[in-house]
């Protein structure tokens, strides 16, 4: 599994990286987490708006930090 966070490294950004490892860590997953950092990277993507998550690729939050449990919601559905 691999877990995209999206942003400009901003405290949103940071918080949700913080929240991913935190939701993979109560799950006991292992998956590989990388922030992308490059605006034409994510617009390419179609996020207009920060911090964003992408699991395996398919962005599923975009403009808000998502809790410790909203993720543990998307990496178990």
């Amino acid at each position: 599994m691999k877990i995209e966070i999206l942003g400009t490294g901003c405290p949103k950004c940071e918080a949700t990286e913080r929240n991913v490892r935190k939701a993979l860590a109560e799950l006991g997953l292992q998956a590989e987490v990388e922030h992308i950092y490059d605006v034409k990277e994510y617009s390419k993507r179609g996020v207009m708006f920060t911090p964003a998550l992408a699991i395996d690729g398919q962005v599923k939050v975009s403009g808000h930090i998502p809790s410790v449990e909203e993720i543990k919601r998307l990496l178990q559905g």
